[in-house]
């Protein structure tokens, strides 16, 4: 397995490498609530939308890299000017109701997109692959609202990629993975603290998404 790994890792072109790099500091900076993570967000996500459109003729996961684009220009305004009085977002936490109605309506779109893709196209792992995908974006449009939440809908979703990257003999990816979760975790530990920190334990969550 290290071996392929290696092998893997050397025959990453620049844009893989720079992408990877990109990713992993907006990750990092995340964790940290950096408003600034969402500028290199934007670099990893437009050189990979790039790499999926001309190197992998990946043309749907170029159009979610996009959206991923464009979620990092809302996440950079919203954490920069999205608070009260044109300050930045404060940390918010989600109801235990608007967990069933994400639970629940993101499990029903990746049966939905699954059973599409598993029907009408010759993809692997189809029922994994939209979980992964619909799950994504359900945690980068909570991540945009500074949502603590949004890192524990990571780790599961990481975790998920582990198996699906590992399934595919795509080790490198699947380590990479392992790295989100780790990082993912702490960020929902100091989150967390930083919630706590801000709001009495009396108040309750503060919504969002509503």
């Amino acid at each position: 397995m290290v071996e392929t790994i290696l092998g893997e890792a050397a025959a990453l072109s620049w844009v893989d490498w720079v992408v990877t790099i990109t990713a992993l500091i907006y990750v990092v900076l995340a964790a940290r609530g950096q408003v600034w993570c969402w500028f290199w967000g934007i670099i990893s996500c437009s050189l990979w939308a790039y790499a999926s459109f001309v190197f992998y003729d990946l043309y749907l996961d170029a159009l979610l890299q996009l959206f991923y684009v464009a979620m990092a220009v809302v996440g950079l305004y919203q954490w920069k000017y999205g608070g009260q009085s044109g300050e930045g977002l404060s940390i918010s936490k989600l109801s235990f109701r608007q967990h069933l109605y994400i639970l629940a309506g993101g499990t029903v779109a990746a049966l939905l997109f699954g059973y599409f893709f598993d029907t009408y196209t010759p993809a692997a792992a189809t029922y994994w692959d939209a979980f992964t995908t619909v799950f994504s974006v359900i945690a980068t449009l909570i991540l945009v609202r500074k949502v603590l939440d949004n890192w524990a809908y990571w780790i599961i979703t990481d975790l998920i990629y582990v198996g699906l990257y590992f399934s595919r003999g795509a080790y490198l990816f699947a380590l990479v993975m392992v790295v989100y979760v780790v990082i993912a975790s702490f960020a929902l530990v100091s989150w967390s603290k930083e919630y706590r920190n801000e709001y009495s334990p009396g108040s309750g969550y503060q919504e969002d998404l509503n």
